[in-house]
């Protein structure tokens, strides 16, 4: 049996800030979300560095497939974090905010800002 996953009111594109951690304080753009883990990927934000050791083509094949060879040294890439670790940013006032929905107009759901009322779907230009 598939297990149902969780929807998640922090979505790819969103400005979010850091609320807890090492990085607490620290605000940016959500690049990914994974929502069987319940973590978001954000650009600048828990920087995890990788030593890599440089590594020739051991043979023609593998040069062939790779026209480069792997230069060693420290490779930075943006971690996941907890998504309970990040809180939206109201496009109204700049500060933290929790999510909320409401009914459109139309009729489609939207999201909302429960600190200023503000439709945060709208915001982004969607």
């Amino acid at each position: 049996m598939a297990r149902r996953t969780k929807a998640l009111k922090i979505r790819k594109g969103d400005t979010v800030m850091v609320i807890a951690g090492k990085d607490v304080g620290k605000r940016g753009v959500v690049e990914r979300v994974d929502r069987e883990r319940s973590r978001v990927v954000v650009e600048g934000v828990a920087i995890a560095k990788r030593h890599t050791k440089a590594r020739p083509p051991a043979n023609a094949s593998q040069a062939a497939r790779q026209p480069q060879a792997s230069t060693g040294g420290v490779i930075e890439k943006p971690a996941a974090i907890h998504i309970s670790n990040v809180a939206l940013v109201s496009p109204a006032t700049g500060k933290p905010t929790r999510v909320g929905y409401r009914l459109a107009e139309d009729g489609r759901k939207v999201r909302i800002s429960r600190r200023d009322d503000v439709d945060l779907d709208e915001t982004k230009g969607k």
